[in-house]
C-alpha cells in the first residue's frame, strides 16, 4: 500500500501547480497526474457534467492503484468531491480558494477572489465564503477566458494581459490587499500578476496547503512511502502534451493518453 501512487487530476495542466508542491514536499512518493485538457475548462460546465468527468478521472486513477486521490481542480472539488467521497472507497483531498488566510490577515478588510464560474457558483464555495466573510468584503471575479489561454501556453500574450487588467482594475479600485487565486491554473500567472499589482497586495493560492493536507492524511493512514527507491512519476494528458512539457520545464516525461 505504501508504494502505491498518489493520484492527481485536473481539468488540464493547471493542477501541475499542485503536483509540484506535493512532489517537493513528498519526494519519495510515486505520482500519477491526469490532465483532462480535452475537456478544459470545467468552470463553464454544468454540475452534472463536472461530476461525470470527475468520475471518469477517478476511475482511471483507481485502476492504476492510487492510494489517495487529489482533486487538483477547484471546480471539480466544489462540485464533485461530495459525490466522489460517497461512492468510492479511497481518500480524496480537495482544493478550495484560500479565503480563510486572506480574511484573517487583511488590513483593508477587502479581498479579491479570481476563480472560475463553476467554483464561484458552487454551494461549497458559498459555505466557505459565508464562514469567513464577517466584516470582510469579498470581491468575486470570474476569470473568463484565462484557462483556455493557459492551456494553449499563452501566458504572456496580449489577450492574457487584457483579461487580467479588466479583472484586476475593479478590485484595486475597492482597495483589496489580498488576491486569492481560486483556480490551480492561475499560479502560473503569479510572475505577471506580481508586476501588475501594487506591492501591498499579497497573492495567495492553496498549493502548499493541499500538499501538507495530503501528507497529513497519508500519515494518519500509515501509508507514507519511506522507501529510498526512485519513485515513479507518470504524467498523462489527452491534449497537447508539448504545452504540459513546457510548463513543467521538461523535468518530467509526459505521455498522451486518449481518455
Amino acid at each position: 500500500m505504501c508504494n502505491r501512487p498518489i493520484g492527481i487530476f485536473d481539468s488540464g495542466i493547471g493542477g501541475t501547480s499542485i503536483f509540484k508542491e506535493i512532489h517537493e514536499l513528498l519526494p519519495n512518493e510515486s505520482c500519477i497526474y491526469l490532465a483532462d485538457s480535452k475537456n478544459a475548462p470545467y468552470g463553464n460546465k454544468s454540475t452534472d457534467d463536472i461530476v461525470q468527468l470527475s468520475i471518469k478521472n477517478t476511475e482511471y486513477l483507481i485502476s492504476k492503484g492510487s492510494k489517495i486521490i487529489v482533486i487538483a481542480c477547484n471546480t471539480a472539488t466544489t462540485n464533485a468531491i461530495t459525490y466522489l467521497r460517497a461512492n468510492y472507497n479511497v481518500p480524496f483531498i480537495g482544493i478550495e480558494p484560500a479565503i480563510k488566510p486572506a480574511a484573517l490577515n487583511t488590513q483593508t478588510k477587502v479581498i479579491g477572489i479570481l476563480a472560475t464560474k463553476g467554483t464561484l457558483s458552487s454551494e461549497l464555495f458559498h459555505k466557505a465564503s459565508d464562514l469567513y466573510s464577517k466584516n470582510i468584503k469579498i470581491i468575486e471575479q470570474v476569470g473568463e477566458g484565462i484557462v483556455p489561454l493557459i492551456e494553449k501556453g499563452q501566458l504572456d500574450s496580449e489577450a492574457m494581459q487584457m483579461y487580467l487588467e479588466t479583472y484586476l482594475e475593479p478590485m484595486l479600485k475597492q482597495d483589496i490587499d489580498y488576491l486569492v487565486l481560486g483556480c490551480t491554473h492561475y499560479p502560473y500567472l503569479i510572475p505577471r500578476l506580481t508586476k501588475m499589482l501594487p506591492d501591498h497586495v499579497k497573492i495567495i493560492d492553496s498549493g502548499r496547503a493541499v500538499a501538507k493536507q495530503t501528507q497529513t492524511v497519508l500519515s494518519q493512514l500509515d501509508v507514507l512511502n519511506d522507501s529510498t527507491e526512485q519513485p515513479s512519476i507518470q504524467l498523462f494528458s489527452n491534449g497537447d502534451i508539448s504545452v504540459l512539457n513546457s510548463i513543467l520545464d521538461y523535468k518530467f516525461d509526459v505521455a498522451y493518453l486518449d481518455f
